[in-house]
């Protein structure tokens, strides 16, 4: 079974360097593992025995389209009332412990691996049982297109998603994708992005998707902007549109991360 990163928690000893690679800056920023402690975690109105880290928020000027939680969850604990905006939808991901999804009145058993998409207002809760469970929650306004209504919610897992290479790569890049990427109906994708050793993006990309990638295994060079960062499990980074990115994985195992971006929607000409 995949061993996926989680926060560290805790608080690091009056021995420690303050010194660590945590950056905010107009193009990009850093959280890395090292900093998502006990003091700087949040809680919820409508949840209960559950704490999270918020990682993304919408921000003027910088990233606007999503947030992203990590969501700990004690056993007993969890929610009926998750979600409070109406038109918001979501992605889960669970990266440790074992709980219950309810969708539409159905259970399914949740553990390290499910995924689940939910769409706006869509009736779900979750309940923790062991662990904690903990899981990402990805939110984001569900926006309206011709001819679009939202798609239904599903529950899967990681090893029931397509794995594609991507071309001319031989396996060394690849996405483990959870919805086809031409189904118009979903505006942003949560994806798994996979390197093996030696793997890399070889060219710069800029383009106007906001990314929000979350390092579930391994470590890598990547490049933010003009900047070349390492990263390792645990950490995250947080693009606006238009920042360069690329990657070398350089091992000695693999290099993974849980991706999202904004997609198949037109771009407002003015404030939504």
């Amino acid at each position: 079974m995949t061993d996926y990163a989680t926060p560290p928690a805790g608080l690091p000893g009056q021995n420690v360097m303050s010194t660590d690679r945590a950056m905010f800056t107009t193009a990009y920023a850093v959280i890395p593992h090292g900093v998502q402690r006990d003091i700087v975690t949040s809680y919820l109105p409508g949840w209960h025995d559950t704490r999270l880290w918020v990682l993304a928020r919408p921000l003027s000027g910088f990233a606007e389209t999503f947030s992203h939680y990590i969501m700990e969850v004690a056993d007993g604990g969890g929610s009926t009332t998750p979600e409070p905006e109406g038109d918001a939808q979501g992605v889960l991901f669970v990266v440790a412990g074992t709980g219950t999804l309810t969708v539409a009145g159905q259970d399914h058993a949740i553990a390290p691996g499910s995924y689940a998409y939910l769409p706006p207002g869509c009736d779900w809760a979750v309940k923790g049982e062991s662990g904690p469970l903990t899981f990402h929650w990805l939110r984001k306004l569900w926006v309206p297109g011709v001819g679009l209504e939202p798609a239904a919610a599903f529950v899967t897992s990681e090893a029931d998603g397509t794995t594609v290479e991507m071309p001319g790569t031989d396996g060394a890049w690849s996405t483990t994708r959870f919805v086809d990427p031409g189904d118009l109906r979903h505006d942003m994708h949560v994806n798994i992005v996979n390197f093996e050793p030696g793997g890399t993006i070889p060219f710069a990309e800029t383009h106007v998707m906001e990314h929000g990638l979350y390092v579930l295994e391994g470590k890598a060079v990547y490049r933010l902007n003009r900047d070349w960062v390492e990263v390792e499990a645990g950490d995250y980074m947080w693009l606006r549109a238009f920042c360069p990115q690329s990657c070398y994985a350089g091992g000695p195992g693999r290099f993974r991360y849980l991706l999202y971006k904004d997609v198949n929607r037109h771009m407002p000409l003015r404030p939504l």
